[in-house]
């Protein structure tokens, strides 16, 4: 991890909770997905003659499969992919663009965010150029659309709970400027020790350097995709997983109970195995388009 804002901070509490945003504390997928990053990859990559398309497959990759909840990077990727892989998309002719490119800087680059690829575009590549021509596209459209949209009922109950005991953490791969804006127009910001985004890494990354002087059992990631929960188990961390289109359920069950739990060292073991048998029953792996 290179960035300042991501360097190991001393442990103020014996716990340390880290909080998605995006689909988690907030109800912004939706709007950030088929408001934003999606009309945004239609206009930048020219891909208006199968814009119906595109949609579908953004929708089920972003918002209503288990691939939910990735890096944009990663996500535009495997949009090409399906798109390539669709009859109807085969049947029109339609060419879409190559991306050869781009697929070998995502599996070298240490770290995926606007700067890593900015430096790359600047070697003179189109492609990587197009990527942070789209990229930057889709910053300017949620500045623009997303505002307004307050956290989830049960997250403001949940940080004042929380803060006097544990380190709370926003762990996302949104860039930070979103995070701090939009946790700032709520006044949420007064109970976070720390905002990390896709400046910072990985969730993985991010997790690894901040989880340092607490103890097993005491780390707690909470969000809304298996990445998430990849990120967390990767790292020794505790998972408390936020059932997208379940929400307010969600944070209800976890102030009722989950809250209580993880302090008294009481949710590991079969209490999250459980909470995440659910949350994996919400995400479908199959896509919807294949007979």
């Amino acid at each position: 991890m290179t960035n300042k804002a991501a360097a190991p901070a001393p442990a103020e509490n014996r716990y340390l909770v880290c909080i998605d945003s995006d689909g988690c504390a907030f109800d912004v997928m939706d709007i950030k997905h088929q408001e934003c990053f999606c009309p945004a990859t239609i206009l930048v990559w020219g891909l208006q003659p199968i814009s119906r398309y595109v949609r579908q497959v953004w929708d089920y990759g972003n918002l209503y499969s288990i691939h939910r909840g990735r890096s944009r990077f990663i996500e535009l990727e495997m949009v090409f992919d399906w798109l390539a892989e669709r009859d109807e998309v085969k049947r029109l002719g339609f060419q879409l663009p190559n991306i050869d490119s781009y697929r070998a800087w995502l599996r070298t680059t240490p770290v995926m965010n606007n700067d890593a690829v900015r430096a790359e575009a600047e070697k003179g590549d189109p492609v990587m150029r197009r990527v942070l021509e789209w990229s930057l596209e889709c910053n300017r459209r949620i500045r623009e659309m997303v505002h307004g949209i307050p956290p989830f009922p049960g997250v403001r109950e949940s940080l004042a709970r929380l803060a006097p005991r544990a380190d709370i953490a926003v762990v996302s791969a949104t860039a930070r400027e979103a995070l701090e804006r939009e946790w700032a127009e709520h006044g949420l910001m007064s109970y976070v020790t720390r905002v990390c985004g896709q400046e910072d890494g990985s969730k993985k990354d991010i997790i690894r350097a901040l989880k340092p002087g607490y103890a097993p059992g005491h780390v707690l990631m909470m969000g809304d995709a298996p990445g998430d929960m990849e990120a967390a188990h990767d790292n020794g961390a505790l998972f408390y997983p936020i059932r997208p289109g379940q929400e307010v359920d969600s944070w209800q069950e976890f102030l009722d109970e989950g809250l209580t739990a993880f302090l008294s060292d009481r949710y590991m073991g079969e209490a999250e195995q459980k909470a995440i048998a659910r949350f994996s029953a919400c995400l479908p792996d199959r896509e919807p388009w294949k007979k």
